[in-house]
């Protein structure tokens, strides 16, 4: 076991090679740095990552709000892979490196001649985190990938949406944020392996996941989760209600323990047609009008102080307006200001070997000259 610093963060006596793009493997390199592993961010040199123009800009300087988020904590540089001197400088990282994250098509590395055989025999301790939409296997390996797709294949989109209306999409990058997720945790399991090897991540797979026991609920008993807007079949009621104040809230009720206390709130406790399980799902409709009446004619305050009272998973729908002043959030420190830019904080906190963050997402090739003569070395 190497002796980690762990002032510098509880990984870093790791060496990553982020080559992808866009979100999800960035992300899986971007919680790997934010523990303390030395990221080199590798762009191509005509514009670099996509990322750095997409969507919003930072008023002050014009740069990307997503490109100083994702690539928080990375050094920055440009090479043409294509280029033998700049392929040759990538080899050299590649022989010191604990991890290459990537995410080109299959196919791509082993064209560049970076193919996992190629590189594990330069590198034989070396973890390759292959990030795709489909994976490196099958017949969809070779489709392009992106969020969208997976959302729609998943399964997820078929269950989003109101019962009448078209399925839905995540109005927010969900499959790149979770696949993030699955391949940081892949990686650290390869590489508490100790064995060299490649690390298969889909985005399909990683949404997949998040489908629960929907797939095993279909084979056995021929059943689909429909469409329900906010609800869920095994959750009445379920939702997201307007109050006489035009805030809204959001509740579940997930157990009968749970539902015969917001039924008390509600003086229905005694209806026959809610007091089981099957009776609630039976009188869907009846208990949610019940249930938005009841809202919309208290205000938000007291109807959260209502069902607060009586142990009720209940909250306030927040907009980022109310994040940004929220007091929970602020003693969580889930909001820090990085270099001035406010983004999230860490993704998680550790009591002895907390991650730190260091830097916002550099300029392109900002590093380049440093990395070229010295390589891993800071």
């Amino acid at each position: 076991m190497v002796a980690v610093n762990t002032a510098d963060g509880p990984l870093a006596d790791l060496r990553v090679i982020d080559l992808s793009t866009v979100l999800a493997g960035p992300n899986c390199a971007r919680y790997l740095a934010d523990f303390g592993a030395s990221v080199i961010k590798v762009e191509r040199p005509d514009g670099g990552d996509s990322l750095r123009n997409m969507a919003w800009r930072d008023p002050r300087d014009g740069e990307g709000l997503w490109w100083k988020l994702v690539n928080r904590n990375k050094r920055t540089i440009a090479l043409d892979l294509k280029h033998s001197d700049d392929l040759a400088v990538l080899r050299s990282l590649v022989a010191e490196a604990d991890v290459l994250v990537e995410n080109f098509r299959p196919g791509t590395l082993e064209r560049l001649g970076l193919g996992p055989t190629e590189l594990l025999a330069s590198n034989p301790r070396l973890v390759i985190t292959r990030v795709t939409g489909f994976g490196q296997t099958g017949p969809y390996a070779g489709r392009p990938g992106f969020a969208t797709i997976a959302e729609v294949m998943s399964g997820l989109s078929a269950i989003s949406g109101l019962p009448d209306g078209q399925p839905l999409l995540p109005p927010i990058a969900l499959t790149d944020e979770v696949t993030g997720v699955v391949a940081a945790f892949a990686t650290m399991v390869a590489l508490h392996s100790g064995q060299g090897q490649v690390v298969d991540v889909s985005l399909l797979e990683s949404l997949f996941q998040l489908m629960g026991p929907l797939i095993g609920l279909f084979r056995l008993t021929g059943q689909e989760q429909p469409r329900l807007g906010a609800g869920l079949p095994y959750s009445v009621p379920r939702g997201t209600y307007r109050c006489s104040d035009g805030k809204w809230v959001g509740l579940s009720t997930s157990s009968d323990s749970v539902a015969a206390r917001v039924l008390k709130v509600l003086g229905v406790d005694g209806d026959e047609r809610f007091t089981t399980f099957a009776a609630r799902m039976e009188h869907r409709d009846a208990l949610e009008q019940v249930m938005s009446d009841w809202c919309g004619g208290h205000p938000q305050a007291e109807v959260l102080r209502a069902f607060t009272g009586a142990e009720a998973a209940i909250g306030p729908v927040m907009t980022m307006g109310d994040i940004s002043t929220d007091p929970h959030y602020a003693a969580r420190d889930a909001i820090v200001s990085l270099e001035g830019t406010p983004m999230q904080g860490l993704l998680a906190k550790l009591s002895a070997t907390p991650g730190t963050l260091r830097w916002q997402g550099r300029g392109l090739d900002a590093d380049g000259d440093d990395i070229r003569q010295k390589g891993w070395e800071t």
